[in-house]
């Protein structure tokens, strides 16, 4: 797949000597949804308005379609829609003006038909001719993404873009994130919402103080470091294992209702079939059997407790 974005060696320092980011290389692909995850202050923001020419880096380069954003700064910019986090909009403009406004500023054309088709998908027609200082805040984000997507970028940014928003309003947002991966703009994502990069992401970015510690294909993410947790549940209590059985990695869960044995998804060494059968063999019965994996969240904790 072709990459449409690629930082090379992107670092951030400040006078105060802080640095938030540290040679940052990364590779965007064309099409793709990639979420980055972080704790607050992890440099994720740092990054994105490095991208859209906000930030100065210190060191390093990106180009964004072919085009160096500080070198071909205009070309670039051109690219990318931007949806902040903070609410920055015209109290006292209306919904209509704002955002055909903001295609304007990039030098594209009049285009009602298209400005129409924006709102109505983000469920503002209705509100076209309200000023935006009477919208609700979920409304206001709504209408942030709208000036983000009218002079039709190819390359969208969304930094935290569901934060306070409720259920409903984020459930469209993500029916729209879809529907513009489909028609092909590359959609770069921040969120706390680590079931929302779980559900919509083809990759995950996992950046802490300033470091990119790893970038995966989501599936394979999960099948590296997930783990599976097999629990067989009894019918009675039992005291203890028997030693063959603690060998094996089994333990007591529940009270000693219950035994569990934690593996490695991607090991395909474990013999499940064959510990059961070490089970009955031992002369324990099990009434059920229950088998859960890891969620992105305990990787992402998890990653970052290994590497602080």
């Amino acid at each position: 797949m072709q990459n449409i974005i690629a930082i090379e060696g992107l670092s951030k320092s400040y006078a105060s000597g802080f640095q938030a980011l540290k040679g940052v290389n990364l590779d965007i692909r064309q099409g793709e949804i990639l979420a980055l995850l972080g704790p607050n202050g992890a440099g994720k923001t740092t990054l994105i308005s490095i991208v859209c020419g906000i930030v100065t880096a210190s060191a390093g380069r990106v180009s964004v379609g072919g085009f160096d954003t500080v070198q071909d700064y205009r070309a670039s910019r051109a690219l990318i829609g931007l949806v902040p986090q903070e609410l920055t909009t015209d109290a006292f403009e209306t919904v209509w003006n704002t955002v055909s406004f903001s295609r304007g500023l990039f030098g594209k054309p009049k285009n009602p038909a298209l400005i129409e088709q924006v709102l109505r998908d983000l469920s503002l027609w209705d509100k076209k001719d309200n000023m935006i200082m009477t919208l609700s805040g979920g409304m206001k984000r709504r209408v942030m993404i709208a000036k983000a997507l009218s002079h039709e970028p190819r390359v969208l940014f969304l930094d935290e873009p569901t934060a306070g928003v409720d259920v409903n309003l984020r459930r469209d947002m993500w029916a729209l994130v879809r529907r513009l991966q489909q028609s092909g703009v590359t959609i770069i994502l921040t969120t706390h919402y680590i079931e929302e990069a779980q559900e919509m992401a083809d990759r995950i970015g996992v950046i802490r103080q300033g470091e990119l510690l790893l970038v995966e294909d989501k599936d394979e993410l999960m099948r590296k470091l997930g783990k599976k947790q097999l629990t067989l549940s009894l019918p009675e209590p039992l005291g203890a294992l028997p030693p063959g059985l603690l060998s094996l990695g089994l333990s007591l869960a529940e009270g000693g209702e219950a035994l569990s044995f934690s593996y490695d998804a991607a090991d395909a060494s474990v013999d499940v079939p064959g510990l059961l059968q070490a089970v009955q063999d031992a002369g324990i019965r099990f009434s059920d059997i229950h088998t859960s994996q890891s969620s992105l969240e305990d990787i992402f904790v998890n990653l970052l407790e290994e590497r602080a």
